[in-house]
């Protein structure tokens, strides 16, 4: 218990973490901290190329390790899973419709790079050392749970929706799929910094490194205002059942990528990343795919609980529970 209430309050306390209180509590009072639009997505964009390229250097210098072909097949499978358990959980509890349920699940499948991007933050503030190719298993699990859910949808066609049309967003939602900006940035910015190595990191570094954590919080504010707003504005059609559903669902998947971790023997570091992206939630490449395959989907209800509630349940309740749990290994 010591340990724990150690690991939450070094959590609470980071900067990063309390940027984010600042953006969501200021947001939930009825405050604008949301950055415009374009200044938000380069700084999406800015995090995927940093943690992708440190990654792909870092197999540049050690290797792709046996515990990270591990930890990559272990995520393929939970990111394909998991939408089935959310899906099956949110059919005997709520009363949603399987087209709303299947856009639900589909976000606790995939994963929050950003969440991911604090875990590895929370670890290094720690010394807790971990491989930097788990980017790639980040990347791994962004598609798996997009086909599950796009597989569910299927399953139940849209009334009064003419076959071609239905076949147009079935072909667009799959394009989306393998072109999503966060599985081509990722996986680009890693292989650039695989082929460079430290030589590239050298002339990025400057660029790579030294803004990182500043980025990070800048962006939190910005996701934080943007969940508090939603939340604000949402709140009444969120069910208590769809709210425990928010919480369950990445406990659920933490503890299935901890027993994974636990029998397969990863290191503490790489178990804790790989539990904190199995119990994270999609807001950015989800949405996106499930607007084209599913328009009569409601977003206020999946950005509401992945956006408004998971986040920030994972940032600030989440992180120390993974990394205690890992530490059990």
């Amino acid at each position: 218990m010591d340990l724990y209430l150690t690991l939450a309050a070094q959590n609470l306390l980071s900067a990063p973490v309390l940027f984010f209180a600042l953006g969501f509590f200021a947001s939930l009072a009825g405050g604008h901290l949301a950055l415009p639009g374009g200044v938000g997505k380069m700084l999406a964009l800015y995090l995927m190329l940093s943690i992708g390229f440190k990654g792909g250097v870092s197999v540049a210098t050690h290797g792709l390790s046996p515990q990270i072909s591990l930890a990559l097949a272990i995520g393929v499978v939970l990111s394909a899973a998991m939408p089935l358990l959310g899906n099956a959980i949110l059919a005997a509890t709520t009363t949603l419709g399987p087209r709303d349920r299947a856009a639900i699940a589909a976000h606790y499948g995939s994963i929050s790079i950003v969440t991911f991007a604090a875990g590895s933050d929370a670890l290094t503030r720690l010394g807790i050392g971990f491989d930097g190719a788990m980017v790639a298993v980040a990347a791994a699990m962004e598609a798996p749970a997009i086909l599950t859910a796009l597989w569910l949808i299927f399953q139940h066609p849209a009334p009064n929706v003419d076959a071609a049309v239905a076949d147009g967003r079935r072909k667009a939602a799959l394009r989306d799929v393998v072109l999503n900006v966060t599985i081509v940035i990722l996986l680009g910015a890693f292989a650039i910094g695989a082929i460079t190595g430290e030589q590239g990191m050298k002339e990025l570094s400057g660029f790579i490194v030294d803004p990182f954590r500043g980025a990070l919080c800048l962006f939190l504010i910005d996701l934080g205002a943007i969940a508090g707003s939603g939340l604000a504005r949402e709140w009444r059609r969120l069910s208590p059942a769809l709210l425990g559903f928010a919480v369950a669902m990445p406990l659920c998947g933490a503890l299935l990528a901890f027993g994974s971790a636990f029998l397969l023997g990863l290191s503490v570091g790489n178990t804790a990343l790989l539990v904190t992206l199995a119990a994270s939630a999609s807001y950015i490449a989800v949405p996106a795919a499930m607007r084209i395959a599913v328009p009569e989907a409601r977003p206020e209800l999946y950005l509401s609980l992945s956006l408004g509630i998971t986040f920030p349940f994972n940032l600030l309740v989440g992180l120390p529970v993974y990394v205690h749990l890992a530490q059990l290994t």
